[in-house]
């Protein structure tokens, strides 16, 4: 019977030397997710525009106080944490209660190193893009932050030399707009008073821990319960009975167009303790941004856009690595082929060719979970039927390991 082309979800066994080319690319990949992080770090030390301001503006008339979430638990909170319980995840619960037990250990750790390594680099993206996007926009816009007076400490006797905008010569009482020079603060203290838009506890914050929040739905399988009409087919409620049901995995089930089971038994909810678990990270969120609010560093916008920019990278960088959590089964995308570890030609829709991980020529591998052929595009782009005929004319020459049946 021909088995159907699987999507390369896992490590393709066989592989005794994986590709230098291969290697190098995510190398590389690293290289760039740290660089981005280093560009941020470098806006963060620049001194950017500082805007305009009236000494009668009330948004910024509140006073200066000490930060509730400091910059080192921050980092510890966003980053770290997510860092650690990641790598704990992925080298604890992988493979998963799927794994035959006669699965080599080192086929095992293939799989754990692998899903380690994209649980770092999706965070990477998150925490990094975040990171660079937000200070970049600090140092263009220059917001003044509702503590700024406090930390500028004006120069009242002098107003005149400094103001640029404002009727207070033709109206009495009327707004002065002045620049920064007349504070008489100097230093870190002012420029910091001028990078409330946007928020980088926000961003940060919502980066890490939604990327967390992501990352535990899809390997505790943590969603809101769907129908999959295509998986199951429809419940003949004439007949209140259910036909034969084999099972997701059965070729029984995979065939038959009569297997069927009614609506309510096609999805069930997670534990609430799961979706404790998910809220946690969302929680933490939360309140840092809250923080940022009560103790005057940003305004509501600020806030709110920054977590906007750190939910969206985060989203990105979850993605960018990981399959949808409803459909994944809680995996990673794989690697990129060989010949396609840098880029792909045009007219070729996937980086995932037949030639594989390997260092060797192309060659037609076994998925390591369900024994399909896993199969790419290839070089020449052959339909998936073609190759999976000749996959199956050369699969006899070789023995392959797997994950579970």
């Amino acid at each position: 019977m021909t088995k159907s082309v699987q999507s390369p979800l896992t490590l393709v066994n066989g592989v005794k030397h994986i590709s230098k080319r291969l290697v190098l690319s995510y190398l590389i990949d690293w290289i760039l997710i740290l660089a981005t992080a280093a560009v941020g770090g470098g806006f963060s030390r620049i001194k950017g525009s500082k805007h305009a301001f009236s000494l009668n503006d009330s948004a910024i008339s509140f006073p200066h106080k000490p930060d509730t979430v400091s910059v080192g638990v921050l980092i510890i909170v966003s980053l770290v944490a997510p860092g650690v319980i990641t790598a704990l995840i992925s080298l604890i619960v992988v493979p998963g209660p799927t794994a035959d037990r006669k699965t080599s250990k080192s086929l095992i750790w293939r799989r754990r190193v692998w899903e380690w390594n994209t649980a770092w680099m999706g965070l990477g993206v998150a925490l990094a893009g975040a990171f660079v996007v937000t200070e970049g926009m600090k140092d263009i816009y220059g917001k003044p932050r509702p503590d700024l007076l406090a930390r500028c400490n004006p120069d009242l006797g002098n107003i005149a030399a400094f103001q640029v905008g404002g009727l207070s010569q033709e109206l009495p009482n009327a707004p002065v707009v002045v620049t920064s020079g007349i504070c008489r603060t100097t230093g870190s203290t002012l420029n910091d008073g001028f990078a409330s838009f946007p928020s980088g506890h926000s961003s940060f914050a919502w980066a890490g821990m939604t990327y967390l929040a992501l990352f535990l739905c899809s390997k505790f399988a943590i969603a809101i319960p769907f129908l999959s009409p295509a998986r199951f087919g429809s419940f003949d409620h004439s007949q209140h009975k259910i036909a034969a049901y084999a099972g997701p995995n059965t070729d029984q089930n995979a065939h038959s167009e009569t297997a069927a089971v009614p609506s309510r038994n096609q999805a069930a909810a997670p534990p609430v303790h799961l979706l404790i678990l998910v809220l946690v990270p969302i929680g933490t969120a939360i309140f840092i941004s809250g923080s940022r609010w009560f103790d005057y560093r940003h305004h509501g916008f600020d806030i709110i856009f920054g977590s906007l920019i750190g939910f969206s990278f985060a989203w990105l960088g979850f993605r960018w690595y990981h399959l949808p959590i409803r459909r994944g089964a809680g995996w990673s995308w794989g690697a990129r082929s060989r010949e396609r570890a840098f880029y792909t030609g045009l007219g070729i829709l996937t980086y995932v060719g037949n030639e594989g991980w390997s260092s060797a020529t192309a060659t037609i591998n076994q998925d390591l979970e369900s024994q399909a052929t896993v199969l790419g595009a290839g070089r020449t782009d052959r339909p998936e039927t073609e190759m999976v005929r000749d996959g199956q004319n050369t699969a006899s020459s070789s023995s392959h390991s797997e994950l579970s049946k």
